[in-house]
């Protein structure tokens, strides 16, 4: 039993180790690279605080937190058409992105990033600007 206990923990710390968490640092030069930059927060968030520079905004959890699933992945789809091509996803403070992006590694997408902090702590907090 404890074998099989210690090949599950195994197998899904194996599953979720392709998510990334990266610096703002490789946020630029990923996005320089044109790596999509998707802003996975809500409209009142965007409105509150900006998006960095050329982020696509798709907002994945409600103002409830229920997920939006249908809408996010389809408009995933017409953004990206590889599973290997890399993609970064923020939100204000990491929590939301790293469930979103332990969910696409899952999924078999195997460049998924996500910026250390989210944008309050990553970004803004790093002197850098957002465009509103």
């Amino acid at each position: 039993m404890k074998k099989i206990i210690s090949i599950l923990l195994l197998s899904s710390m194996t599953l979720f180790a392709g998510l990334k968490t990266v610096e703002m640092d490789k946020l630029i030069a990923l996005k320089a690279k044109g790596t999509p930059i998707i802003d996975i927060r809500t409209a009142g968030e965007w409105k509150e605080t900006g998006i960095i520079k050329g982020a696509h905004k798709m907002t994945f959890f409600s103002e409830r937190g229920e997920p939006l699933l249908a809408e996010w992945f389809f408009e995933l789809g017409r953004l990206v058409k590889d599973k290997k091509a890399p993609i970064l996803i923020y939100c204000a403070h990491a929590n939301r992105s790293k469930t979103l992006g332990n969910g696409l590694v899952s999924m078999g997408f195997e460049n998924v990033y996500e910026l250390k902090g989210g944008i309050d702590n990553g970004w803004i907090k790093k002197g850098k600007k957002t465009v509103k």
